[in-house]
């Protein structure tokens, strides 16, 4: 189309030349100089258009080039985007050279799994010695989904109208998801008849059973934390389940101590290590 486009315009610009030249006077010799001319104008109009089309077609390449870079570092992926702007200039602001533009901005996307629409504007005030915008409202909408911790994190993003900290937030999140999936379908192949899932691997609860005691078992609960301001954190606990004759004899409370115990040792060997040690230190004795 682009290439039509440009013919239709190279022949508009021949026709215009060649009226021009029919119906000025002319002087005896003067046609051929005329004709060079004319033929001069069209192809300096014709190489300048497919000039600036290759320009364009080579600007939006990076373009995309670059949205392609960044959907791939930040598992953001833009959809759909759209923006209207209105001139919100008054005849005052015009007298003293200040223009205002408000910015209405609309897109939809994915981080991963996650899907959501953006609806945000943005106000420009430019004077002549400077140029300034700010958020004035944004609104989020998100999908359903099994991650609690995002609506309260939604709510205070839009309260605060801070799209840096969405975006941000929204990737270490997404991150820190895949991680803990991936670090319980780890153990779950790895120790099959000690671990299980019972609600998938992408949920935040990982239980551990004693192939040899019935009835003992550990449950590791992770849970991914957003705090105020946009830090994502991983917050991992132990919770006991065992027969109320071994809370019996359980004299020295090492039951009763092993969620302390067991904060203490994340702190010292991280997350996988530390869940590869309580696994083991439960299974003891058999043979994986």
């Amino acid at each position: 189309m682009d290439a039509r486009r440009a013919e239709v315009r190279a022949l508009e610009a021949e026709i215009a030349a060649l009226r021009r030249a029919c119906e000025e006077p002319r002087t005896p010799g003067e046609d051929t100089s005329r004709a060079r001319k004319s033929l001069q104008e069209i192809h300096q109009s014709d190489s300048g258009e497919w000039a600036a089309s290759k320009d364009l077609r080579g600007h939006l390449g990076h373009l995309e080039s670059e949205l392609l870079f960044l959907s791939t570092l930040t598992g953001i992926n833009i959809i759909n985007y759209s923006m209207k702007t209105e001139d919100l200039t008054s005849t005052e602001n015009t007298e003293k050279s200040i223009k205002k533009v408000l910015q209405r901005h609309r897109l939809s996307g994915n981080c991963h799994m996650i899907t959501f629409q953006l609806e945000f504007q943005i106000l420009e005030i430019q004077n002549k010695e400077s140029l300034s915008s700010v958020i004035t409202d944004l609104n989020i909408i998100m999908e359903p989904t099994e991650y609690s911790e995002l609506s309260e994190f939604v709510s205070r993003a839009e309260d605060r109208r801070d799209l840096l900290m969405f975006f941000r937030s929204l990737h270490f999140f997404v991150e820190w998801c895949e991680y803990r999936k991936c670090t319980f379908e780890h153990f779950k192949e790895k120790y099959s008849e000690a671990v299980h899932l019972p609600e998938g691997a992408a949920s935040s609860c990982m239980v551990v059973q004693s192939p040899r005691q019935p009835g003992f078992e550990l449950v590791i609960v992770w849970r991914i934390q957003i705090d105020e301001e946009g830090k994502v954190l991983p917050k991992l606990d132990l919770l006991t389940k065992v027969p109320q004759q071994a809370l019996e004899l359980d004299k020295n409370r090492v039951l009763e101590t092993a969620p302390l115990g067991f904060r203490a040792l994340l702190g010292v060997l991280g997350i996988e290590a530390a869940l590869e040690s309580l696994i083991t230190s439960l299974c003891v004795g058999e043979n994986h």
